[in-house]
Parts: C-alpha cells; sequence; structure tokens
C-alpha cells in the first residue's frame, strides 16, 4: 500500500477523520492512535487539546485541529477541570467532506458528529468509567461538598453520553468487558458491537529474561507491579497480601496514591516488604519483568497491556479474575487468578505453589504474539473495510 492509497476495499480517496480525545502522550490509547494514522496516511486528526512535541513522529507530522479547550489559560496542567465542557467542545468541530468520523474515544470522542451520509465508527477503550461505574474510585474520597458538585456534573455527562451514543454507526470494542460495558450502558444492540484487542509491544520483553537481573533483586526474589500509582488500581491490595504472604513485592510507578502506600506497608503485619522503585526507564523496565517471580495485576481492569508484557517475558501473572484481564489471562498458560479482590485472596494467591514451578516459556511468549501491533492493524483494516462495504451493500 502506497503512502497515499487507502486500504483495498475502500475508495481510493476516502477521506478520513481521527477523533481523539486528548493528546498529551504516548500512551495505550495514543499506541492504537499511531496505527490508525498509518492506515489512513492522509487522515487529519481532530483532539481537544494537543501538547506539542508529546507524541510520535507518525501522530506530531499530522494536521492536527484542536478545540477551544486548547486556548485555555494553562491547559496542558489543568484540562481535566474542564470536563463540563468537554462535549461542546467535541460538537464544536466540523467533519464537512468526510466519509468516515473514526473516534478513538475513552471520554467524549465518540460524540463527533458526523455529516449526514458518512460512517462514524468508534474504536472504545471504555465508556467514561469516572461517571458510569467507577464514580467512587475517582471521587469517593473527596469532601462532600466537593464530591456533590461532581456526582452532579457527572449525572450530566452520564445523560449527553447516553444521548449521544446513536451517532455511532458501529463499534470496536478493546475487550470482551467494554463490550459487556457498551451493551449495557448505552442499550446497544449486539450486532453493532465487536471486538478488537489493542496492539501491545511483546518485542521487546520476549528475551527479558536474558538481560542482568535488576541491582538488588535477583532472579525470582520478588514480585512486581508495574502501574500507576491511583487508587482504583488497587495496588493496596498487592502490598498488604506481600507483607502477609511473606513476599518480597517491587512496585514501579508513580501517582497520588504513592505516600499512602509507603505508609500502609509499613505499617502492614507480615514478615514480607515493599520496595517502591518509583519511575523507571524504558530501557531498565523489561529486566524487571524478566526476573521477577510473577507480575500482579490486583484491579478491575478494561483490558491490562502489562500482564502481557509479563507473559512475552514467560513470567506468571497473578490477576484478579475479572474484567478485561480475562481475555489476556489463561489459568496455567500464563497466570494464576484469584477470585475476590480482597487482601485474603491475593496473599493465598501469592503462596500458589505453581508461581515457583517452571512455565513454557515459547507457549507464553506465542500467546502475547497474538496480541502484537501487525495483527491490531490488520483486524482493524479488515474491520474498517467490512462495515464501510456492508453499509455501501
Amino acid at each position: 500500500m502506497g503512502d497515499t492509497q487507502s486500504p483495498p476495499g475502500l475508495p481510493a480517496d476516502f477521506k478520513v477523520a481521527l477523533v481523539h480525545d486528548w493528546l498529551t502522550g504516548m500512551r495505550g490509547g495514543e499506541k492504537c492512535l499511531e496505527v490508525m494514522a498509518e492506515i489512513f496516511p492522509q487522515a487529519e486528526i481532530f483532539t481537544l487539546l494537543h501538547v506539542r512535541g508529546s507524541l510520535s513522529p507518525v501522530l506530531e507530522s499530522r494536521k492536527i485541529h484542536t478545540s477551544f479547550i486548547q486556548r485555555l489559560p494553562g491547559a496542558a496542567k489543568i484540562y481535566r477541570w474542564a470536563l463540563p465542557f468537554f462535549p461542546r467542545a467535541i460538537e464544536s468541530f466540523d467533519f464537512s467532506g468526510f466519509d468516515l468520523v473514526l473516534s478513538s474515544s475513552h471520554c467524549v470522542a465518540k460524540g463527533a458528529i458526523k455529516e449526514k451520509g458518512a460512517l462514524s465508527l468508534c474504536y472504545c477503550y471504555t465508556p467514561m468509567r469516572y461517571v458510569w461505574d467507577r464514580f467512587d474510585d475517582y471521587f469517593g474520597d473527596k469532601p462532600f461538598p466537593f464530591k456533590q458538585l461532581i456526582g452532579h456534573q457527572a449525572a450530566q455527562l452520564r445523560k449527553w453520553d447516553c444521548s449521544t451514543a446513536g451517532r455511532v454507526d458501529y463499534w470496536l470494542a478493546i475487550s470482551t468487558e467494554v463490550r459487556r460495558r457498551i451493551l449495557d450502558f448505552y442499550g446497544e444492540p449486539e450486532e453493532k458491537v465487536s471486538i478488537v484487542f489493542p496492539p501491545v509491544d511483546v518485542g521487546r520483553f520476549d528475551r527479558a529474561c536474558d538481560l542482568p537481573a535488576p541491582p538488588g533483586h535477583p532472579t525470582g526474589s520478588y514480585d512486581l507491579v508495574v502501574s500507576a500509582l491511583v487508587a482504583y488500581k488497587r495496588i493496596d491490595l498487592a502490598v498488604l497480601a506481600a507483607v502477609r504472604a511473606g513476599r518480597t513485592l517491587v512496585v514501579i510507578g508513580k501517582g497520588p496514591e504513592k505516600e499512602r502506600l509507603i505508609a500502609l506497608a509499613a505499617a502492614a503485619r507480615g514478615t514480607g516488604k515493599v520496595d517502591f522503585a518509583g519511575a523507571v526507564s524504558d530501557a531498565e523496565l523489561p529486566a524487571y519483568f524478566g526476573h521477577c517471580r510473577s507480575f500482579v495485576f490486583p484491579g478491575l481492569e478494561d483490558f491490562g497491556i502489562t500482564p502481557l508484557e509479563a507473559t512475552a517475558a514467560g513470567r506468571p501473572v497473578v490477576a484478579f479474575g475479572k474484567g478485561g484481564v480475562l481475555d489476556t489471562v489463561v489459568e496455567d498458560l500464563n497466570g494464576v487468578l484469584f477470585g475476590e479482590q480482597t487482601v485474603e485472596a491475593l496473599a493465598m494467591a501469592f503462596e500458589d505453589p505453581r508461581l515457583d514451578e517452571p512455565w513454557n516459556h515459547d507457549a507464553m511468549v506465542a500467546h502475547a504474539q497474538a496480541f502484537g501491533r501487525e495483527r491490531y492493524r490488520k483486524e482493524m483494516e479488515e474491520s474498517i473495510t467490512r462495515i464501510w462495504q456492508q453499509r455501501q451493500g
């Protein structure tokens, strides 16, 4: 395919708008968007806010349209406080002349208003967690007047989110869990929602065991968490369970929960210990995966890329057995699942004798590779082409 061609099966002059909530760094959603941009080399990008220089060259080189959120004083730092204005911002874009509005959405991008006759397709990471089923995870610890105000705004956003779901002609969910939420929250018919798993860069982890072990952490001597330290990730369960089970837990990541987690570890009863390693560079991270006893994933997640990175490194995953992780972690193939989101259940999982037995490295790597970038690109191209052709025929 040439640099200016649409995928086979689509018109040569197919005009595409890529819509993403905000562009402030290269996380999982932005890596998906990058592949979409490669599929459609002439596509223009529309987003509420763009922090220049924060993206890959593929995305930075595109024509990027921003909303009035971009012009707020100090927007790059305070944009999340403008959440009540996001619906109006996404609705302010003009998509005249575009054949396809392809939204990459975990917030309001799916509410983009297409031109009559165009196709609106949403690649959905999740309906807005903080206004649907995870409100208390984000705002439960806020003081009452503030929480009440946020709750009122969340109710308004839920109403808008639900009323605008019909703007999407077809949904591609990142996991079985997200597909369920789309069906439940928006009442969409099942035939309108399918699944395309997001891409995972497994290549940088598949020989991680050959790297030198991290300083002070010999092979198999520690269990590992790699996560943003925020409440809904439930890193507190991992901290308390590791201390109770007599394990050494290495926690990589930063966030507002860090000081509370440090205090929690210090006060916990047990013979284990927790090493808060902070932020670790991309170059150093594979070694931590490659030499851990297990990778710990205690939250209820939309999908979960890090368990697949651990799998690619040949290390088993200890995960809460609900949510998106059920698409990626298979008992005995690449992990151990615990059934209740409690310290007791996770502590018992830490003591599972399977974690100290050999795992089939080749089978784990093959499982992880099935979620790779080329697979994602192929499935996205095929899905978009199929949906377009069905609509035309």
